[in-house]
């Protein structure tokens, strides 16, 4: 094992925790990819060399100091390749390495379903499975071309080789990119999803608001759904124009959380994470001429400014749409 895939126990709204935390990870490796809003991948294979242990007994000493300097546990998964230690995070739990067995890496993978590998989305998920591909195992066995006509050239070729256990990725080293985020949870698990699209609102509300107090556009907006099993999936979207008006990050939020195609899911939080942030002034838009556009835009500055004379709870999550 030489990858580890680090997904921290971070609060979304803790902007300034994750840069730190990327920190102690280069304290073992320079090989570091930030994974936002709350992850990271380690190459590890001259620390292993260097402090003459493995990545699992290093994961262990990098749990400990993120308890001790940063207040923070860890859920951590190990393989030999970044796309292995990826789905063995999926069965980790703070405190607990998941590692992926020496030497039976397809049978580690088997019985994973087939979304459990990073890239397979919820379309893709329910196409093999209306096949009866619903395990990486049964899809390591399927013939190439039959993948290939159900999801095409690349892709089967791609999926066939990662439900096989090749994983060709590496560990890009990267910087966090500046972003803001907020989260809503859930006070129990929830499975209605009137919920989850009201929640969202609220959120991109925020976003948008602290945007543009900040005069910041942001070109990503990245969405976490977080379950009950704490298991989470990210989806991220470049803004077809740099933003911060709260309707275009809230069109934005429904159409990854519309895309992941949920059924019966219980959720435990969602989080959206704005992320590329420029300087509003730098920023150039698309004329509109779309009359309720440009009243949602009055109504918003409307708002910011009952908020910076009256508090952020002037204006209460969900108003502007109402």
């Amino acid at each position: 094992m030489t990858i580890l895939c680090v997904r921290f126990q971070l609060p979304p709204t803790d902007e300034a925790a994750l840069p730190g935390l990327l920190g102690l990870l280069e304290d073992f490796t320079p090989v570091v990819e930030a994974l936002p809003p709350d992850g990271a991948l380690a190459d590890l294979r001259g620390a292993e060399r260097y402090f003459g242990r493995d990545a699992v007994e290093l994961a262990s000493v990098i749990r400990v100091r993120a308890l001790a300097h940063h207040g923070v546990d860890c859920a951590i998964g190990a393989g030999p390749g970044p796309m292995l230690a990826r789905v063995a995070l999926r069965d980790a739990r703070p405190g607990v390495t998941c590692a992926v067995p020496e030497g039976a890496v397809a049978e580690f993978l088997a019985d994973k379903p087939v979304a459990a590998l990073p890239g397979v989305g919820a379309a893709t998920a329910r196409t093999l499975c209306e096949y009866g591909l619903d395990t990486l195992g049964l899809v390591a066995a399927a013939p190439l071309s039959t993948l290939q006509r159900l999801v095409g050239a690349k892709a089967g070729r791609e999926l066939h080789e990662k439900a096989s256990g090749i994983d060709r990725g590496r560990v890009v080293p990267n910087a966090v990119s500046r972003s803001l985020a907020t989260e809503r949870p859930f006070t129990r698990d929830e499975l209605d999803p009137d919920r989850h699209r009201r929640a969202l609102l609220s959120a991109a509300e925020e976003l948008g608001a602290r945007l543009r107090a900040l005069d910041k556009v942001c070109r990503t907006l990245t969405l976490t759904v977080r379950y009950a099993d704490r298991s989470s999936t990210t989806r991220s979207r470049t803004l077809q124009e740099p933003t911060a008006h709260s309707a275009a990050l809230t069109r934005a939020a429904y159409g990854m959380y519309e895309a992941l195609g949920l059924q019966r899911a219980r959720v435990r939080a969602l989080a959206l994470r704005a992320e590329g942030l420029d300087p509003a002034e730098q920023a150039s838009y698309q004329l509109t001429f779309d009359p309720l556009d440009e009243k949602a835009r009055r109504i918003e500055e409307v708002a910011d400014r009952a908020r910076a004379k009256f508090g952020p709870r002037a204006v209460m999550p969900g108003a502007l749409a109402a």
